[in-house]
């Protein structure tokens, strides 16, 4: 269950401009979460006495039910807020990003520099030295060398921002700079692997692989 709720809280991010959406959204998938539970927990019960020879009745009522969700209620919000102390202290340690625009006046200003804020220090780096981009909810996450840092916004609204700066999107959730493209396989599928100098390997869709291929020109 774990998993399910960290990809949930990854895909579906609390939107604080819209409150009562996003609990309505929560309040949903708390029964979700305690509907899967209490069929995970029936279900090897079940196993188990099966295993004995015996059967197994959860007396499955009203009452059961809701008695079950008030405890699958309080383990959803403390798994929620684990995980949410657990990436703010890691962003602590690993840092995140905030843009440096260039010009104020532009509708969409030109990106070159990064302020990274890390362990209580600030430190700028160039746009350059980005070596791809990964989509992570309301965050681009930014891979520099060994590194990763958050930056606050969508992976479309900056690949429209670095799109003179030498980077192009791959795939729905990729990006990457083309200066540091080592080799492109492609695939019997149609989609083809673009193997970075850094060693990582991406995949090229072939949604947009004819601007992938217009950026190489």
């Amino acid at each position: 269950m774990f998993p399910a709720l960290i990809w949930f809280l990854k895909n579906t991010p609390f939107n604080w401009q819209k409150v009562p959406a996003s609990l309505a959204m929560y309040f949903g998938a708390s029964i979700i979460f305690s509907m899967l539970h209490i069929a995970i927990m029936v279900g090897s019960r079940k196993l188990v006495y099966l295993a004995y020879g015996r059967s197994y009745d959860f007396g499955l009522s009203w009452f059961e039910l809701i008695y079950e969700y008030q405890k699958d209620a309080i383990s959803f919000v403390f798994f929620i807020t684990l995980i949410k102390v657990y990436q703010y202290v890691v962003q602590q340690l690993l840092g995140e990003a905030s843009s440096i625009e260039e010009s104020e006046q532009q509708a969409t200003p030109t990106l070159n520099r990064l302020l990274i804020k890390k362990r209580g220090k600030e430190f700028i780096v160039k746009i350059d030295d980005v070596d791809w981009l990964e989509s992570s909810g309301n965050y681009v996450n930014l891979y520099i060398g060994t590194s990763i840092y958050p930056l606050r916004t969508t992976l479309t609204a900056l690949s429209e921002q670095l799109e003179d700066k030498g980077f192009c999107r791959v795939h729905r959730s990729h990006g990457v700079n083309l200066d540091r493209i080592e080799s492109i396989t492609p695939l019997p599928s149609g989609d083809s692997e673009i193997k970075l100098t850094t060693g990582e390997v991406l995949n090229l869709s072939r949604r947009y692989k004819e601007q992938f291929k217009l950026k190489l020109k």
